[in-house]
């Protein structure tokens, strides 16, 4: 496969309500769209970046600039170099002497790769090795301004057919939301999720949610505090699954060795792209770890993929692929739609969706064009 030049835009799209975390609030996510432009056929990757670098160090207009500057000017040279041997598998090792800028690499590899499998009539999810045609679906809820505004967003998120429902905590807004919950709702399948928010000295506190028979307490202590979120393991009775500390197969094996989670959350973006979320399910896979696919509020592009994915066996969990509508009045895509708690995995060559034009130009701010082939 040849390239001839990646598109790099940004898209701003409104949220249909407010997205509150431990680390911020969202109302428009802001998204950079990548856009491969191969001999026959286009491929399409998004960038999990926010605005300001709350989840991560990266940003949308950090991943944007990285991208243009050192990346796609290390993919033209690759792709000078080896001729017809050129493929996404290739673009890791071309960006791998640029330090982390992890969710800026995973949009340009999923671009490429995305481009190649329609050149190959070949989907995401036959390329990965699906077994699915669907997948259970979970809903993730941010932080709201009162406990009656929250129990009425969980009612509605069953009532569309949401099979489990994460809840995102933080100090202060932790033990009595999900007390509120498990007493309205019963036995759901409920489990909570931090963002990094508490610290080893929570580890008393976050015992007690121990009483709520949670599914499980997601990256409860910082990213790079893999001791700890293995001393926490020892203490707790709630399964502890890492987000934003599985960054790599490599760190998700050391995690596993020491005994820090019990489930990982894999969120393609976040480990540099979808090859190797694949390489991290199959580690995990070995090792009798459950998986699921973590969200970042991505548009029908990202959905896409992420659903495909959540397709393979080891995904055993429902993940965060909700339905277009629970974040977009309007998807650049056609929409993803929940049916029985299930969302239906594409099949049509590479993402099987493509962004509807209109739409991407309605909610474009800024684009620009790079060539790669000399």
């Amino acid at each position: 496969m040849k390239l001839t030049g990646i598109e790099t835009r940004i898209v701003e799209m409104p949220l249909v309500t407010p997205f509150r975390t431990s680390f911020g609030t969202e109302t428009v996510r802001q998204v950079l769209v990548v856009r491969a432009v191969a001999e026959g056929a286009e491929g399409w990757g998004e960038c999990g970046a926010s605005e300001s670098p709350l989840y991560s160090s990266e940003y949308t207009a950090g991943a944007q600039d990285v991208l243009e500057r050192f990346f796609i000017p290390a993919l033209r040279t690759a792709q000078q170099e080896l001729g017809d041997d050129f493929g996404a598998h290739r673009v890791a090792p071309a960006l791998a002497p640029f330090k982390q800028h992890r969710l800026a690499k995973s949009a340009l590899e999923t671009a490429v790769l995305d481009a190649q499998l329609r050149t190959q009539g070949v989907s995401f999810a036959d390329y990965f090795g699906a077994v699915r045609d669907s997948v259970p679906c979970g809903v993730s809820l941010g932080i709201t301004d009162t406990m009656d505004q929250l129990l009425n967003t969980v009612e509605a998120s069953l009532a569309a057919g949401y099979l489990r429902i994460k809840l995102k905590i933080e100090p202060g807004w932790d033990l009595e939301p999900v007390r509120a919950v498990r007493d309205r709702f019963g036995d759901i399948d409920l489990q909570v999720d931090a963002n990094a928010a508490y610290r080893r000295s929570d580890a008393r506190l976050l015992a007690r949610l121990d009483a709520f028979e949670l599914t499980l307490l997601e990256q409860p202590l910082p990213a790079d505090d893999l001791l700890g979120h293995a001393a926490l393991a020892r203490e707790i009775a709630t399964p502890i699954c890492l987000d934003e500390s599985a960054t790599s197969s490599r760190a998700v094996a050391t995690a596993v060795e020491l005994g820090a989670c019990s489930i990982i959350n894999i969120k393609p973006g976040r480990v540099g792209g979808y090859l190797e979320a694949r390489r991290i399910h199959d580690l995990c896979s070995a090792n009798d770890i459950p998986v699921w696919c973590g969200g970042m509020l991505e548009t029908g592009i990202g959905r896409a993929a992420n659903v495909a994915l959540a397709a393979l066996p080891g995904f055993t969990m429902p993940g965060d692929t909700s339905a277009s509508e629970r974040y977009y009045q309007t998807d650049l895509t056609e929409p993803f739609r929940l049916v029985d708690g299930r969302i239906a995995v594409p099949h049509g060559p590479g993402l099987g969706v493509t962004p509807i034009p209109e739409i991407l130009e309605r909610f474009t701010v800024s684009r620009a064009w790079h060539p790669v082939q000399a």
